[in-house]
């Protein structure tokens, strides 16, 4: 069964179709056949405040804030690692003197290489904010202008993209670094173990004199603390590649949908699939499978192929991310509609180019991030449509 909510959202979808005959600037496809920016007769007053308010709905979202099709990025950690340093101590002659001072350039050198590791991971924070300032403030402006309206494919705005790519590849390549870090961090941490493991032992060797358990106790200190410390260096970098990767994983789909929208000189949100996700709060694995009847089903989305360069993509988005915000899960189907009149042979080219604007339609929900998975494809003839559709079903 499908929700009240939801079922108001279909028939507001419905109803905001029509509307396209009486405004002049909306998105929405003719479903009439007739010029969208042309006149049509007043609807009975109950039907004209449903499409008013349909319509309202529509253009809330171009009164509202600007609409970023990058999220903010999970912030980083903020801990500085660096070693406290070694005390000097004297050898006492002895074996576990010997010993003692063994170790004990075992620590400087372990320690060293914290130092550098913090170093490194210090500098590479730096440099990923640096990128993603950039990134963040070039793609604010991309999608500042797509905000007010602009031609398709504007020169401008693919330089500014091109721009915003390169420095999210260099975003993406210090989440890269980060995570080889951690491997370095983790040898470190392993290398901590044994010593700690070692300065206990010494403490049973035969032979020592009140002076090397002094120092080796003084040891046995710095270097537990230093195993704190690459613990706690270890759990920061990798919390912090957790949150990098799930974030550039996420934006590059919203990348590649703002590149959509470049080309089509329209503004969407973000990703189809990133939009499942966060409402959903998880995965969302579902397949479509094999198309279900539709016959007595209202669809969510008519789309009426009644003249060339019908703008269906914005209204095709808005419409798909509503859904999915109330159910994650929703998968769909896709119908290619060809009209019936005019002979078998009429009816057969018909019946090809509703399947390629079809393709088209499915190719375009794809591009937005929907997976192909959500999506079953198929064909019907209808002896009441007049010219070739595509029909968007919830299941």
């Amino acid at each position: 069964m499908v929700s009240n909510g939801l079922r108001t959202l279909a028939l507001g979808a419905i109803l905001l179709l029509p509307a396209c005959s009486f405004t002049d600037d909306s998105l929405w496809p003719s479903l009439t056949g007739d010029d969208p920016a042309g006149k049509a007769e007043a609807p009975p007053q109950g039907q004209a405040q449903g499409a008013a308010q349909a319509e309202a709905q529509s253009q809330a979202p171009a009164q509202a804030a600007p609409v970023t099709v990058s999220g903010a990025q999970p912030a980083l950690g903020t801990g500085d690692f660096q070693p406290t340093g070694v005390t000097p101590g004297d050898s006492t002659g002895t074996f576990v003197g010997q010993k003692v001072v063994e170790l004990r350039e075992e620590l400087r050198r372990l320690q060293a290489q914290i130092s550098g590791q913090n170093g490194t991971l210090q500098q590479v924070r730096g440099q990923l904010i640096g990128n993603s300032q950039r990134y963040h403030g070039t793609i604010a402006a991309v999608n500042a202008r797509l905000q007010v309206g602009t031609t398709p494919g504007n020169p401008i705005l693919v330089q500014q993209f091109t721009s915003a790519q390169a420095d999210f590849d260099r975003l993406a390549n210090n989440v890269a670094q980060m995570n080889n870090l951690v491997t370095g961090v983790t040898s470190s941490s392993t290398m901590s173990s044994f010593l700690l493991e070692s300065t206990k032992a010494a403490f049973t060797v035969s032979g020592a004199i009140d002076e090397d358990h002094r120092q080796l106790a003084i040891l046995e200190d710095e270097v537990n603390g230093t195993d704190v410390l690459i613990d706690r260096l270890l759990k920061e970098v990798t919390n912090d590649v957790r949150r990098q990767t799930n974030y550039v994983s996420t934006e590059r789909a919203n990348l590649n949908l703002l590149s959509t929208g470049i080309k089509s000189g329209q503004i969407y949100g973000g990703s189809l699939m990133n939009i499942a996700l966060a409402s959903a709060g998880g995965g969302t694995g579902i397949a479509a499978g094999a198309p279900v009847p539709t016959a007595g089903k209202r669809p969510l989305v008519v789309i009426r192929f009644d003249r060339p360069d019908v703008p269906y993509q914005q209204a095709l988005y808005n419409a798909v991310s509503r859904v999915l915000e109330q159910r994650p899960d929703a998968v769909f189907d896709l119908v290619a509609v060809a009209p019936t009149s005019g002979g078998e042979a009429r009816v057969a080219l018909n019946s090809n180019k509703a399947r390629r604007h079809a393709e088209n339609v499915l190719r375009a929900l794809i591009e937005m991030g929907l997976p192909p998975a959500r999506v079953a494809v198929a064909a019907k003839t209808s002896a009441q449509a007049r010219s070739n559709e595509v029909h968007l079903y919830m299941r």
